[in-house]
């Protein structure tokens, strides 16, 4: 068999190199602000971030700040997405719910993590937008829901991992709660005094949570 010739860099479309070298300039970026996980680095690098921003704020996609999407709602800081991500202690083989899809970033990240992603946001315009913007981004492995993020996704049901990039208000739902598989975790913004990550597991009937970095994400909106 013939030796099987290998793309070069140089080879390749400006717009895609363009992209590597703002994807790998991110994640060195993210490394150092204490981002360990080389599985979260790669998929910093891998997802092009251009895609799930607004045209006009293209520009700005590779920054390491939160911008607007529209109906009220913004893409996180990447430095907040790796994060999260980091602290679901993903391996590949997982099936995860990320609640308020946004424009799509957060659970493409997540796909790259996991087996399968189902993804569930209130408004269905930014739903739509988020399908096109994972069709662009060529990603497969994301299922989209319209609906009241609180509540969860029973019919998928249980979740090894469930993200949320919206806060709950005084303690992380239920409901999703419930829907963790035995040895899963719950990861959610939880308004109090102020606004932290509240990190829940499930050890059988067990769930024990851990109170964690303060952030700043919208509210959760039950319907």
């Amino acid at each position: 068999m013939g030796r099987q010739a290998t793309v070069s860099s140089r080879d390749l479309p400006e717009e895609i190199r363009g992209r590597r070298r703002t994807g790998d300039r991110l994640a060195e970026d993210l490394a150092s602000a204490g981002v360990r996980d080389h599985r979260v680095l790669a998929a910093v690098r891998e997802v092009p971030r251009d895609l799930f921003v607004p045209d006009h704020l293209r520009h700005l996609a590779w920054h390491d700040t939160p911008l607007p999407i529209g109906a009220g709602q913004t893409i996180s800081a990447p430095h907040v997405v790796a994060l999260m991500c980091e602290l679901l202690e993903l391996s590949g083989d997982e099936r995860v719910l990320d609640v308020g899809t946004g424009s799509g970033y957060h659970a493409a990240l997540l796909s790259r993590l996991s087996h399968h992603v189902w993804s569930i946001e209130r408004e269905p315009e930014l739903s739509r937008q988020a399908q096109d913007n994972l069709d662009a981004a060529r990603i497969k492995n994301v299922t989209l829901i319209v609906g009241d993020g609180t509540r969860g996704h029973l019919e998928a049901a249980p979740y090894d991992a469930i993200n949320a990039a919206a806060a709950a208000s005084g303690a992380p739902p239920t409901d999703l709660e419930g829907q963790l598989a035995s040895g899963g975790r719950l990861l959610v913004p939880v308004d109090g005094y102020d606004q932290r990550l509240v990190l829940t597991r499930r050890t059988g009937d067990d769930l024990t949570r851990r109170v964690l970095d303060p952030v700043s994400f919208v509210p959760l909106r039950p319907d």
